[in-house]
């Protein structure tokens, strides 16, 4: 999906909602059992009633992967599910960082074995570990600032110039890709940290995790994170918004929380 065509289907819903699908087993309602059928059919009906709201969709695949080979399966019924909803951009967060022929095949069996619209990628090993996910028509989607606790040990620690580790990784990221392919992950419960960064890549799409269960603020990030010149945002809340209820009403009552979400990120819209 090109960035023209993700900036206008947010633009036509006036929405930045990621919806991520994140499938304990050990949470799900009542009505599924925990199982890997159970987690796909789980995930299909989450799309299903959130779709009216989101514009985007993240499966974690540690929540596939635990599920052995069954959970491959799962995850490819999810992908498959999703594209029934062509005007949705979706996400495999899978935090992936090698190089040369181990990254391509990552890529390959990720973006185009399954067919996702982007990819999480961890910087650490450099350029050569992350360049093989920028493939034509896809997205890397490279760790920026966390709000994890552990963001300190390394993010967070000044280098010889001063500077946070981090913004040193933001100035490599503007020389190694073209903000159409790239996009950042940066934290909403650090909304000081967000708008460092959003003055570091004026331009660059931000996937911003951490509103609902973590705490996070849709105010702050749409203050904070939004881009000049249209939105740049894709806003995530995982838990929140799949687990708003565990018995019968589940996706009646996931549906509510995200349209809760929607209206609250159209109060602090760009005009």
């Amino acid at each position: 999906m090109t960035r023209e065509l993700l900036e206008a289907f947010i633009a036509q819903k006036k929405s930045v909602l990621c919806v991520g699908l994140d499938p304990d087993v050990d949470k799900l309602p009542h009505a599924f059992p925990k199982t890997a059928q159970g987690i796909a059919d789980f995930c299909c009906a989450i799309i299903d009633a959130t779709a009216e709201y989101a514009v985007a969709y993240k499966p974690n695949l540690a929540f596939f992967e635990a599920m052995g080979p069954a959970g491959w399966s799962a995850l490819a019924q999810v992908a498959e599910h999703l594209l029934q909803y062509p005007h949705h951009f979706t996400i495999a967060d899978a935090k992936r960082g090698d190089i040369g022929n181990t990254a391509k095949q990552y890529a390959k069996g990720i973006l185009e074995g399954f067919g996702f619209d982007a990819i999480t990628v961890a910087p650490y090993m450099g350029r050569d570990s992350i360049e093989p996910f920028a493939l034509p028509g896809k997205w890397a989607i490279g760790l920026g600032l966390t709000s994890n606790p552990g963001a300190q040990d390394f993010q967070l620690q000044p280098m010889a110039d001063g500077r946070p580790l981090y913004a040193h990784v933001l100035d490599a990221y503007k020389n190694w890709a073209d903000p159409g392919q790239w996009m950042v992950v940066v934290g909403a419960t650090r909304p000081e940290g967000l708008a460092a960064v959003r003055a570091q890549l004026p331009e660059h799409f931000f996937l911003v995790p951490g509103v609902g269960a973590q705490g996070g603020s849709v105010q702050e990030v749409m203050q904070s994170g939004a881009c000049q010149k249209g939105v740049g945002l894709l806003i995530n809340s995982s838990r929140g918004i799949i687990y708003a209820s565990s018995g019968d009403d589940f996706a009646e009552a996931a549906r509510q929380e995200a349209k809760r979400l929607v209206d609250q990120m159209q109060m602090y819209w760009p005009q």
